[in-house]
């Protein structure tokens, strides 16, 4: 069974990239999404095993490496991480891959997408089975080059190919740091395989190394290095950047890559290495301090944006960074709580917000839309499930796992919790607000798109409906459901046990209830203000932009990161490259190698071309002094 939740999409990726022409559009489609579906209900059963049995397992498919010591299996570990993993990614890919059969209809490449689709997962699922980080690396990699191509899927659009490459760039950052990382995990302790490794760390703890200069503890290097990794894939604060871009691509790929894949490596990877992190207060200082600040930068980034599929994107970021700090203050379990029901409701607002697209005929800006909620009933109510859940409303699956961040946070009781807590508090106010304002400006008011009649809006298909309503009992009920298995003291401990490591036991206490009560009540009353701001009143928003015009340029502007990524490395680096185009490989290597040579060459053949004359005489002459030269030299021997 492990084996057909790894390799069925393998298998539908192979048949539809390499047979889709000869089977068909809609045949290839059929058969990636039965062989994900089928992957998907497989997952559910392996995550009830590991539930009422404690089920666990290592699965050999073969020897990859035997070198000297390294000694490194293509592994499929089940534990409850890789369990949860599996459902999560399988679940939301199945419904993706349905909801582009619908989406791409009208695309000629359907086979080519849907084999990147199932690719793309098959890499997500090798990331999160792997038992060694040889094999994780060899997925994590292998999700940066499929979100590559599905990033840069409509490679004629230059803003696509632009996107496709920074996203690839900017996480090839992060690997570098992630790759680091693992070369001092083998040099220190001779292995790569996850258990061996984590036996081994309490016998280093007091060992230090130089690293550029710096002597540093062992434990912290590698924590940080793998860090560095993490914040690349995950979109974190200074590593962020490619993650908005990436709504270049189809919907369904937003949906794929910022609901359940690739932005939840990077949370995933520090999880499974909660028995090195558990070590290393340091890096959970820097992992709590960057988690609340991506929340917050993102989600006053998502206040200003008009693209919608930007809005949903910068929501990803900020929930990102909840997760982070999560982790951060040594609640891991709650971390993967929130990665869990994350994916249902923010994959809720991916596709929500690709049929509202589709709806209005490619149109992304919300000031274009409005008035719709007649002509999109089922996407409005789906829609309206995924935003009460993203913002925490009381009783959907976002409550429960947001909230208990920030209460862990709090608990924590030293300050830099106390500050993510705040942080975190303040962060979910603004979520609501930006969320609000999709909502009201996408479907209430007045209708706004001048180049399409309103007659012309209709409601999508029943193709790209049927996940929505699938994800919106999800996005209402994981919270609830899974709560006690993921975050109830006694039940939560013996469920992670195998897979997650506490040196101590996360706090039993409770907040104040002024506390408990704070978030759910600003969230709630976020709602009348943003309706009052962004409908009834829209002339204070106005006002407000024209009163503080240089920070709302800073806030569309986010924060000025690609201009000054620009002017530190981007431009910087074109300069360099032009200069050793023109002056090393054009001046010097071209003029001496290549060009060099063949130049010589043809300026020797032009002179041995004066000795074909056609005169027999002159070749007769040649010869002879060709003979005489032979002879005398024979002589002379």
């Amino acid at each position: 069974m492990e084996y057909l939740i790894l390799f069925l999409p393998l298998i539908g990726a192979l048949i539809s990239g390499f047979f889709g022409k000869k089977i068909g559009d809609r045949n290839s489609q059929i058969l990636t999404s039965s062989f994900v579906s089928i992957s998907a209900i497989l997952s559910l059963f392996v995550l009830y095993k590991v539930i009422s049995s404690d089920y666990s397992n290592n699965l050999v498919i073969a020897t990859w490496i035997n070198s000297g010591t390294l000694n490194v299996n293509w592994s499929i570990k089940i534990d409850a991480l890789s369990a949860v993993m599996f459902v999560v990614v399988n679940f939301v890919s199945a419904l993706v891959h349905i909801y582009s059969i619908g989406y791409m209809s009208h695309d000629p490449h359907k086979t080519r997408f849907m084999a990147y689709l199932s690719l793309f997962t098959f890499a997500m699922l090798t990331l999160v089975s792997s038992d060694n980080f040889i094999q994780l690396f060899f997925g994590w990699e292998g999700v940066g080059l499929c979100s590559y191509f599905l990033i840069g899927f409509w490679f004629k659009k230059e803003s696509a190919n632009k996107a496709a490459i920074k996203a690839f760039v900017v996480n090839r950052v992060g690997d570098f740091g992630l790759a680091l990382g693992i070369f001092l995990i083998f040099y220190i302790f001779g292995t790569v395989n996850y258990d061996e490794v984590f036996e081994q760390i309490p016998n280093v703890l007091d060992k230090k190394i130089n690293f550029i200069g710096i002597n540093i503890e062992i434990i912290d290097l590698i924590c940080l290095l793998l860090l560095i990794g993490a914040m690349g894939k995950s979109a974190q604060f200074l590593l962020h950047t490619w993650l908005p871009d990436a709504m270049e691509g189809p919907t369904p790929v937003s949906a794929l890559i910022h609901a359940a894949t690739m932005v939840t490596a990077g949370v995933f990877l520090i999880v499974r290495c909660s028995p090195i992190y558990e070590y290393s207060p340091l890096a959970l200082t820097v992992i709590t301090i960057i988690g609340m600040t991506t929340a917050f930068f993102a989600a006053t980034v998502a206040l200003v944006q008009n693209d919608i599929k930007k809005i949903i994107a910068y929501s990803t970021c900020s929930q990102l960074g909840y997760m982070f700090f999560a982790a951060g203050v040594g609640a891991y379990n709650v971390a993967m709580f929130h990665l869990f029901t994350h994916a249902f409701f923010k994959a809720l607002l991916f596709l929500g917000a690709g049929a509202v697209i589709h709806s209005f005929h490619d149109e992304q800006d919300i000031n274009k839309m409005g008035g719709v909620i007649k002509k999109l009933p089922y996407t409005y109510v789906l829609m309206l499930i995924g935003t009460l859940a993203l913002t925490g409303f009381p009783f959907l699956s976002g409550f429960y796992s947001k909230d208990a961040i920030i209460e862990f946070a709090y608990l924590r009781g030293n300050g830099v919790g106390m500050l993510a807590a705040f942080v975190g508090i303040v962060t979910a106010l603004l979520t609501s607000i930006y969320s609000w304002r999709l909502i009201f400006k996408t479907f209430h008011g007045n209708f706004n798109n001048k180049e399409l009649s309103i007659d012309k809006v209709h409601e999508s298909p029943f193709v790209m409906i049927a996940p929505l309503i699938i994800l919106a009992i999800g996005a209402i009920f994981a919270g609830m459901a899974f709560k006690g298995l993921f975050i109830g003291h006694e039940v939560a401990y013996e469920f992670w046990a195998q897979s997650i490591k506490f040196l101590e036991p996360l706090s039993t206490d409770h907040p104040p209830t002024w506390f408990l009560f704070l978030t759910p009540i600003l969230v709630t009353a976020a709602i009348p203000f943003s309706y009052y701001l962004y409908l009834k009143n829209t002339n204070i928003v106005k006002g407000l932009k024209e009163m503080n015009e240089p920070i709302y340029q800073f806030l569309v502007k986010k924060w000025y990161f690609d201009e000054m990524y620009d002017y530190l490395f981007v431009n910087p680096s074109k300069k360099i490259g032009k200069f050793l185009w023109k002056k090393v490989d054009g001046s010097i290597i071209d003029k001496f190698g290549p060009d060099g040579i063949s130049s010589v060459i043809k300026n020797l053949s032009i002179k041995a071309v004066k000795f074909q004359s056609g005169f027999i005489y002159q070749y007769a002459f040649v010869m002879l002094i060709g003979f005489s030269v032979l002879l005398t030299i024979l002589i002379l021997n």
